[in-house]
């Protein structure tokens, strides 16, 4: 049992990985696809990434516990296996199995080489439920068929070459059979899957909902978040890429912050009449109440607004790196000071988050504190603008 669990369980802590690096990019695909949050693609695409990287694991764990995998073998090893159907004859050699005794039957599901074939089977059906997901009508079987043979012959390739030269030898055996259990697998899952896919709301469904969200003229809170972290994260990423190549002083970097609040969250859109890098990328900009271009004072405003929570988050960690001696005057004073900021930063925070819940709750009737505070509105942007 441990030779699927350790697998799944590697899949599983890979899929945590991968699900939190892609949460901010697929968040900003399905608003710029759906123009909303869409929970069941959501559940789609992260359980087909969990399946697709266990379905990897299963076919390459364990991997061998070293590089020389030849010296753990025969000269005369086989590496392949292109006879076709050679599961039957395994499954039937035994000589248990009767057919002119029906009771005898039940012993095909003691032999390893049916259970081996099996596993072949179910490996790439659920692949199959995905493309029908992805391509629903039923005369993309072909395509569903030629996909599930291209994916197992990657698996048998992979495993056949070492890894691609990783390993000197191969370490599993390349199996006609499996492509083809593989493949018909995938078939079938293509086949059955309008049962299984009946439980989730179609692409169609989606995209009419997403015709009927683009009408309206709200946008959705967390797309208004993801535009104000996304140009979050451009400040810090260019930091990254420049000047912290250079420096690693926490000065310096609140410096280029500060810096890049200003011209991320102000000039920018002061220039580009209401749009930022990321409200661009979703698809919205910014305007006064009567629908034009913030001014320049409405903007700043946004600006300090989204700048003092940062600032004050800032001053904790500065304090904690001041190292004073316990016998100095000033002890008592920076001990004081470092509990009264932290504390102040956590109920900031705390009621930062209880604020956003509740603008999530309007789904866009509400507009954030830094929005509210400068009076401006973000609007969807206009077809040909």
């Amino acid at each position: 049992m441990s030779v699927y669990i350790t697998p799944i369980m590697t899949a599983f802590i890979m899929f945590g990985v991968l699900g939190f690096l892609l949460v901010i990019p697929w968040l900003v695909y399905s608003y710029r696809k759906y123009g909303y949050f869409s929970f069941w693609a959501s559940v789609v695409v992260y359980s087909f990434i969990f399946y697709m990287l266990s379905a990897l694991f299963l076919v390459l764990l364990p991997l061998p516990s070293t590089r020389n995998t030849c010296a753990f073998q025969s000269p005369n090893t086989i590496y392949y296996s292109l006879k076709p159907f050679t599961f039957i004859r395994d499954t039937l050699k035994s000589g248990s199995i009767i057919w002119s005794q029906p009771r005898s039957y039940i012993q095909i599901f003691n032999q390893s080489a049916f259970w081996q074939a099996a596993f072949n089977f179910l490996l790439l059906l659920p692949f199959g439920v995905y493309l029908r997901y992805f391509f629903p009508k039923k005369r993309y079987w072909k395509r569903a068929l030629a996909l599930g043979f291209a994916l197992s012959l990657f698996y048998e390739l992979t495993q056949v070459t070492g890894i691609y030269g990783i390993y000197t030898c191969p370490y599993r055996l390349f199996d006609v059979d499996d492509l083809m259990l593989n493949s018909t697998g995938a078939l079938f899952g293509f086949l059955v899957a309008p049962v299984i896919l009946a439980l989730f709301p179609s692409q169609e469904k989606l995209l009419a909902k997403a015709e009927k969200m683009q009408k309206s003229h709200l946008v959705p809170p967390l797309s208004q978040l993801l535009a104000v972290l996304i140009d979050y994260y451009f400040i810090k990423l260019t930091f990254t890429f420049t000047v912290g190549l250079l420096t690693s002083s926490g000065f310096i970097e609140m410096v280029y912050t500060t810096a890049g609040f200003m011209v991320v969250y102000f000039v920018f859109p002061l220039l580009w009449g209401g749009k930022t890098i990321g409200t661009s990328m979703m698809r919205f900009k910014l305007s006064n109440l009567e629908g034009d271009a913030p001014s320049w004072q409405t903007l700043l405003k946004r600006t300090v607004a989204l700048y003092l929570p940062w600032l004050a988050s800032m001053l904790f960690p500065l304090l904690t790196h001041i190292k004073l001696d316990m016998e100095s005057h000033y002890y008592a004073i920076h001990v004081w000071v470092t509990v009264a900021i932290f504390t102040f930063v956590s109920i900031m925070w705390l009621t930062l988050s209880i604020h956003a819940v509740s603008v999530m709750f309007k789904k866009g009737k509400r507009t954030f504190y830094f929005d509210y505070a400068a009076e401006i509105l973000p609007r969807k942007k206009e077809a040909n603008s």
